[in-house]
């Protein structure tokens, strides 16, 4: 590889536009740095990617690699699924789990309002033939904000259930300045550590939702199914008994959370949030394969619903 220098760096950026910033391991590459070097040269070719230092990012050092195409940089973590992504990268498909619920490194809020007004009856008929206890008590249709508690649908043993969960998933560590974690509604990358312990089947969960926001200046723009009456689930992960201080004033509680996975956006999301929507599952096969397949499999659900699936919708109506 070559080092550029920083003007350089800035000249490429237009030639190679999917920057990867990779934390320094506390000891240094090693031998990883000459396989790294290697599989670029073979696998990815001397002019298709750059790399140059990736400045420090709070404690730790950086390195800056850049590629031609989001597929050469999907490619190069995946042969060295041990790097360690840091905040920074631009990646499409990527937003960093190291900035609270989710957020990308600008600060752009992901889909943090939703709509649920299905009946426990209605959930229970999409998952005929399959034995589901309703544990929710009473759930009131509604709009839900983060840390609220809302439907969602999860395994019990050998079955499904319905629970109520409160939403936003622990936070990682590193980015807690103080004891409370307001937590994490939605996840991006699933190549972090932090979340690869609930990616799972046991952890995986399916949350019920009829329209969702996404933020425009002045307030939100929803979306619904462009053709009425169509069942949606958000694809989410979850933990149970999650003990943490959710909010000072209660200290610490032991919680059951979730949050929900996104992706890059369809042309209906994009066109008011170009960098994300939530992972919808429409199908009653690819209900199935979230809740049941392994990660290798059910992670390439992880897409946006195909263009025109989606209609612009007026808020919906506050519930009485």
């Amino acid at each position: 590889m070559t080092r550029r220098s920083t003007p350089q760096a800035k000249i490429d950026d237009s030639a190679f536009p999917v920057r990867v910033l990779i934390c320094v391991p506390e000891m240094g590459f090693g031998r990883r740095s000459d396989a790294l070097h290697e599989w670029l040269a073979t696998r990815i070719g001397r002019g298709n990617y750059a790399w140059h230092g990736g400045g420090r990012g709070g404690t730790r050092d950086r390195i800056a690699l850049y590629f031609r195409e989001p597929d050469a940089a999907s490619a190069c973590l995946t042969a060295f699924p041990d790097l360690e992504l840091a905040d920074g990268t631009c990646l499409p498909g990527y937003s960093s789990p190291y900035l609270p619920f989710g957020r990308p490194e600008d600060d752009d809020t992901v889909c943090n309002l939703y709509n649920q007004t299905t009946t426990q009856e209605a959930m229970r008929q999409l998952f005929k033939g399959v034995s589901m206890t309703d544990r929710a008590g009473n759930v009131a249709p509604g709009k839900v904000y983060p840390d609220q508690l809302a439907p969602i649908i999860r395994h019990d043993g050998g079955a499904l259930e319905l629970v109520k969960a409160r939403w936003g998933m622990p936070s990682p560590p590193s980015v807690l300045k103080t004891q409370r974690d307001p937590g994490v509604t939605n996840v991006r990358n699933l190549t972090s550590p932090h979340w690869r312990r609930w990616l799972g089947p046991a952890h995986r969960c399916l949350v019920p939702v009829t329209a969702f926001a996404e933020p425009i200046k002045g307030g939100n723009q929803w979306f619904a199914p462009a053709e009425a009456e169509t069942p949606m689930f958000f694809a989410g992960i979850e933990v149970r008994g999650w003990t943490s201080v959710r909010k000072v004033k209660d200290g610490e509680t032991s919680d059951d959370l979730y949050a929900f996975l996104t992706c890059a956006p369809n042309a209906e999301v994009k066109s008011v949030h170009p960098k994300a929507m939530p992972v919808i599952l429409t199908d009653p096969g690819d209900w199935e394969t979230w809740l049941s397949a392994p990660i290798e499999i059910a992670s390439k659900l992880q897409s946006p619903l195909p263009d025109g699936a989606l209609a612009l919708v007026d808020a919906p109506p506050e519930a009485s």
